[in-house]
């Protein structure tokens, strides 16, 4: 719904921490890495409620 956005130590550094649908990981990273995003991250959700 809404990512999470926080301040690095580094200025003009973020972190975003969001739940995106599995099926448009494989477009979506490939997007992210062209655009200069480092770092990134993906991991199994087990569940999400809400």
């Amino acid at each position: 719904k809404k990512p999470t956005i926080s301040s690095l130590s580094e200025n003009g550094w973020f972190d975003i921490d969001t739940i995106i649908d599995e099926k448009i990981v494989r477009i979506l990273i490939p997007r992210l890495k062209s655009a200069g995003a480092e770092g990134i991250i993906e991991y199994p959700l087990n569940k999400v409620i809400y």
